[in-house]
């Protein structure tokens, strides 16, 4: 039925009530701008070191800074969203359209979305009772995508002009709570006067309960009896997402500290994604943004943000720097690199640090906080006499991005004081790779910049007694020994450690206590799932076109392909008891098919005893026993009794041999296929090796399905690194310590001795659920290096000084 054109009485009343909503919800900005710097002075307040309080201080001035842009913005682009015509871009984009939108839209959409839910939850049946008077006036079936009674339009706009202002998205996840319950308690409010409004106006003074049910528009909105759905069950039906993930040192309501901001956990937004997708037309915005948010995954867009910092060093260098761009590859002036040639450590007594004429090496270490602050002074005073040296704007901006990241590091408390000596001496070996490769600035991949943040991920956190002595600690100083002993090699020689510490880490997380005993069970968990898929396929391949029953077929793929695999993996594909597992598979074929002559029944029931003991004897090491067992046999014996009395096919006897032959080497005919889902359990891993799995915390494939992007983070997961894992309502704190070869099982090892096997599919779903949720989000490199542009910002001219 076609939309009738609006009433032209209607259109000035509709105008007026729009305009009046609108300023209802303006004079909301000044609260809300009040309350969020109540938050960031609380949070000043509350701060527990000095580092936390001067970043947080810092980030209340850059808001005070741009607070009043934002202010008097807001009220303006909303009025002007009263004219869809001038509304802003992203703002229509809550259509749902399909478009090319860019990340910072999406996360925009992510931001508003949360108080558009929220708005409509609380609203009661305010907001659905003003849609219904708006159709009922207008004479139309839904209001427009960009109409401003809509919550996600009010929110959009509210969040654009926060961001336009340069406001960040940190800053709003920090105050989004107090931001959320002020708007939507204004939006509320108007809502209610609008409809009062309209009833004045003699709009619908009452709405029959009948018409709050319409017929559904499409398949996506939910349906109950006839295709109906109900309009005012709508919102009861929808929660709000929990609370975002608060990061960068400000406050948490659940996952961990790590790089500053990002809008949500992966958990939260997926959780959000799942409510998103209850609702109707009113948050078909919302679906779209849903698609959008699970293109990627946080470990993506993490990186984008990562990337993005680097974006601005570089926009930095090229602005302030007039020589840089024109000096790629930088050589170091003769001065600079005769200050920058390595001289041969000078050993003292007492606690050292840096020599002043050492590049780099340290002599007697002092692991204590009081050795790192000494460390920390030298190197300073270094930097200082390598800028004197300097002959180009180039090399001294250089010299000072380099010294502000490696004092970002040496005051990182969590990283243990022996080990941040150790990174103190990679300042001027990373300062000659650094001048020589100015790509260094550029790339998170760069060889050095992985290596740091690698050995800095695996530990952060850890007690200093830990560490001290430790292999690991061990490694670290041998890997900074090799670079200190090849200067010239450049990022040769960072790659060539890097591989190293890969190799050193595999070994390392994996022979410790219980962690190797569950590594080598692991292992043949795989290797046995992966040969029973690769047998099942083959025993397919044998007997395709011959005439094999289908209850023989059914036991050769589902329970006999496992007794081989089993077999392979406990006594070796070439065993004695595997071969003989093997030669009853083509024994059991030829005795199922018919048999018209008396040599071949006289041979069945000479043999057919051995065979259904040596069929039993492969389901029990497989445990398949008692009923189960007593069944497979009977289904067995049914159908050599009617190959007996030849009411089978017959089988050639070449074609039985050339099985037989082709079982007895069947690895040389396997092929890679694609892997399902492991079926793992803690009982599978104690049939398998025969031993008490307790200590094994098995986490097999069950619950939500995740997406490719979280299935795609969990291959990237680097060994080492440290992660919050939510399993069965008790956290622990977890490194990641090994993947299997064909990355379908990870194990997680906790501080307490446990382990956690995990399905590929399983981890994938923790998360998307925010159950497993890494401790450090953000690269320590890249945290330098942010840190780095935040002192440059505050005191630009220290960077040429």
């Amino acid at each position: 039925m076609a939309t009738l054109p609006p009433k032209p009485a209607a259109q000035p009343l509709s105008r007026r009530v729009r305009r009046q909503f609108v300023a209802r919800v303006e004079g909301v900005i000044g609260e809300i701008s009040a309350a969020v710097q109540s938050k960031l002075t609380s949070l000043i307040e509350a701060g527990q070191s000095s580092r936390e309080i001067r970043e947080r201080r810092e980030i209340l001035q850059g808001f005070m800074k741009s607070r009043d842009v934002w202010v008097s913005a807001t009220p303006e682009a909303w009025r002007k969203a009263l004219n869809p015509s001038v509304m802003p871009a992203a703002a229509r984009a809550v259509s749902g359209a399909f478009e090319l939108i860019g990340n910072e839209v999406v996360e925009n959409k992510i931001l508003a979305s949360r108080m558009a839910l929220s708005a409509m939850e609380k609203s009661g049946n305010e907001l659905n009772d003003l849609r219904m008077r708006i159709q009922h006036m207008e004479n139309i079936t839904e209001l427009a995508s960009d109409d401003v009674f809509r919550p996600e339009v009010m929110a959009q706009i509210l969040v654009e002009q926060w961001v336009a202002a340069g406001l960040s998205r940190e800053v709003w996840v920090i105050a989004q709570d107090s931001i959320q319950s002020i708007m939507v308690k204004r939006l509320v409010e108007a809502y209610r006067e609008a409809n009062e409004y309209l009833i004045q106006n003699g709009v619908l003074p009452v709405i029959d309960l009948k018409t709050r049910v319409r017929r559904s528009v499409n398949a996506r909105t939910g349906t109950g009896a006839g295709g109906l759905t109900t309009m005012g069950s709508l919102q009861g039906s929808m929660t709000a997402p929990g609370p975002a993930t608060s990061t960068g040192g400000w406050s948490s309501t659940g996952g961990s500290s790590g790089s500053g901001g990002r809008p949500s956990g992966p958990g939260e937004s997926m959780a959000a994604a799942t409510e998103m997708g209850r609702s109707t037309s009113w948050s078909s915005a919302a679906s779209e943004e849903t698609r959008m948010m699970t293109v990627n995954s946080p470990l993506t867009r993490a990186r984008q943000r990562a990337q993005g910092v680097l974006g601005q060093l570089k926009r930095l260098l090229t602005d302030r720097v007039a020589d840089f761009e024109k000096t790629r590859p930088m050589n170091a002036s003769p001065a600079l690199a005769e200050a920058l040639a390595p001289v041969r450590a000078v050993v003292r007594s007492g606690p050292v640090g840096i020599d002043p004429m050492v590049t780099g090496s340290t002599a007697l270490e002092d692991y204590s906080p009081a050795g790192v602050a000494q460390v920390a002074g030298e190197l300073r005073t270094r930097t200082t006499e390598l800028k004197k040296k300097a002959s180009t704007s180039g090399e001294k901006a250089t010299i000072e991005i380099v010294a502000l990241m490696f004092q970002s590091i040496l005051a990182e408390e969590r990283i243990p004081p022996g080990v941040r000596v150790w990174f103190a001496r990679l300042q001027m070996p990373v300062l000659r790779v650094a001048l020589a490769e100015p790509e260094f600035f550029g790339t998170l991949q760069h060889p050095a910049r992985r290596l740091i943040d690698h050995m800095g991920s695996c530990v952060m956190g850890f007690d200093a007694s830990a560490i001290n002595g430790s292999a690991l600690e061990a490694e670290i100083r041998r890997v900074v020994q090799v670079i200190e002993q090849y200067p010239d090699t450049g990022r040769r020689v960072y790659q060539l450690v890097y591989d190293e510490f890969q190799k050193f880490l595999s070994k390392y997380l994996t022979e410790k206590g219980s962690a190797q005993r569950v590594v080598s069970i692991a292992q043949q968990v795989e290797q046995k799932e992966t040969l029973a898929i690769q047998y099942t396929i083959e025993l397919r391949n044998m007997l395709k076109g011959m005439p094999v029953r289908d209850e023989v077929r059914d036991f050769l793929f589902k329970v006999w392909a496992e007794v081989l695999a089993m077999a392979a993996v406990k006594y070796g594909p070439q065993h004695q008891d595997t071969v003989m597992f093997k030669r009853c598979a083509a024994d059991l074929v030829w005795a199922a098919s018919a048999k018209p002559n008396r040599q071949d029944r006289a041979r069945v029931i000479q043999d057919l005893p051995q065979l259904l003991q040596r069929l039993r004897q492969g389901m029990t090491m497989l445990g398949v026993v008692g009923d189960e067992q007593e069944a497979r046999i009977k289904t067995i014996g049914e159908t050599l009794a009617e190959a007996f009395m030849s009411k089978t096919e017959s089988i050639p006897q070449e074609q039985i041999d050339a099985m037989a032959k082709r079982l007895a080497n069947l690895e040389d005919f396997v092929m890679d296929h694609e892997m399902g889902d492991l079926p793992l359990d803690a009982e599978t891993i104690e049939l398998m090796v025969g031993i008490d799995a307790a200590s094994i915390e098995v986490v097999a494939d069950g619950g939500s399905q995740p997406n490719n992007a979280m299935i795609a983070w969990a291959h990237e997961l680097q060994p080492g690194t440290w992660y919050t894992l939510d399993h069965n309502n008790h956290v622990s704190q977890v490194q990641f310590v090994w993947r299997s070869e064909r990355k379908q099982l990870f194990l997680f090892a906790s501080m307490d001795g446990r382990s956690f096997l995990i399905q590929c599919r399983r981890l994938a779903a923790y998360l998307q659920a925010g159950l497993l949720v890494p401790q450090e989000e953000e690269a320590l490199t890249v945290r330098a290096t942010r840190d780095a542009l935040a002192k440059l910002d505050a005191n630009p001219e220290r960077l040429l000084s």
